[in-house]
Order: C-alpha cells, then sequence, then structure tokens
C-alpha cells in the first residue's frame, strides 16, 4: 500500500504517487518551468500522467521505491515531486524531481533529494544512486553535488550522467556529521526541475 512508504523530510511530507493526485500532478508537470527541462516542453497529457502514476505504483510494489508528491508538512498542496523513475536501455533507476517556481530558492530540492537518498541508501540498501541532467541545467548540477555525486559519463543526447555508490555517501554523511554540518543549504537557491532530464 502507498502509505507505507511515507516518508518526511526537515520540512516536507513525501506521499507516494496516488490516483486522486492525478489532476494537480499534471498540472505541476505541465507548469512551463518544470517541463522545459525534465520533459524537452512537451504538453503531457492526463493519460500520460495516469500512466506516470500507475507506473510508479507498480516500482513501488516491485522495488519498494517510486515517486513521491512533495508538500509543505500539515499543509495539502503539492509544491513538487521527487523519486526514482526508470531511463534509458537497459532501464536505470534514476533520481528524479521538480518543484514549482513559487517554491524554488529555499533550498527544497537538496532536502528532499538527500532524504530520498537517505532511504534508497539505508532503507532499501541500495548500492548506488544514479541522476542524469542537461548541462544548462545548472541548479540542478548543484544540487548533485550537494549530494555528493560525481560526473561519471554523457548520455548519447549529451545529458550528462551522474552517480553516488553507498560508501562513498555514507562517508560523506559521516563526515558531515563529524564537522555538525548538514548536506542541505536551505539559501543555496539551489531549486528547479532536475535530474533524469
Amino acid at each position: 500500500m502507498p502509505g507505507t512508504f511515507l516518508l518526511t523530510s526537515q520540512r516536507t511530507t513525501l506521499t507516494p504517487f496516488r490516483d486522486a493526485d492525478a489532476e494537480e500532478l499534471l498540472a505541476l508537470f505541465r507548469d512551463p518551468d518544470v517541463r522545459g527541462f525534465l520533459l524537452d516542453d512537451v504538453l503531457v497529457t492526463p493519460a500520460w500522467m495516469e500512466g506516470e502514476i500507475e507506473a510508479s505504483q507498480r516500482r513501488f510494489a516491485r522495488f519498494g521505491t517510486g515517486m513521491w508528491s512533495v508538500r509543505w508538512r500539515g499543509e495539502p498542496a503539492i509544491l513538487g515531486f521527487a523519486g526514482f523513475r526508470e531511463f534509458f536501455e537497459p532501464p536505470e533507476l534514476q533520481l528524479l524531481y521538480g518543484f514549482l517556481p513559487r517554491c524554488r530558492g529555499k533550498g527544497l530540492a537538496t532536502e528532499v533529494t538527500k532524504r530520498l537518498c537517505e532511504f534508497a541508501f539505508e532503507e532499501l540498501e541500495r548500492d548506488e544512486v544514479s541522476a542524469t541532467v542537461d548541462a544548462p541545467n545548472r541548479a540542478s548540477l548543484r544540487v548533485l553535488e550537494h549530494l555528493g555525486m560525481q560526473h561519471d559519463g554523457f548520455h548519447a543526447d549529451g545529458a550528462m550522467h551522474f552517480s553516488v555508490d553507498r560508501p562513498t555517501w555514507l562517508q560523506e554523511v559521516q563526515s558531515h556529521a563529524a564537522r555538525g554540518v548538514v548536506l542541505r543549504s536551505p539559501t543555496d537557491g539551489s531549486d528547479s526541475a532536475g535530474a533524469a532530464s
């Protein structure tokens, strides 16, 4: 059941994609700033959104992970999305996120993707988290750097591939904790429609 995968970060609640949120999620994916990088400016259809929700629900059932709607804690409105989705052939499960323009510049992308990396490495015990981003998307590049990801190649379309493995992530977390530093910068402006674009 999707509710069992409810996550929280310092300021947000993450709820797995559900049918009841289809209309609100469609509006989010149709936002010009969100679709610009993630969807090559394609205006997606309600059927596409329903397919994404169904695919995410299947991933949760199979892998224990998928896509989450992001809300401020205690508030009903969806302000963004984040999670893991398959890209490329053979399929690679990659980190993906996007936020409405009014919610950017608050460090949310870094905060939420950090929580998802924690979930992937510490709860699912995944070996690696990867993401793909277009080179012009500098805000997302900064988010991936905050996560300790390293650029390790290019895709055929020129998009940049990044990854971080579990030992590196855990070492980064321990190193930051020893210095009293968190892997989140609430005022760095690093919010955008992001990785796996």
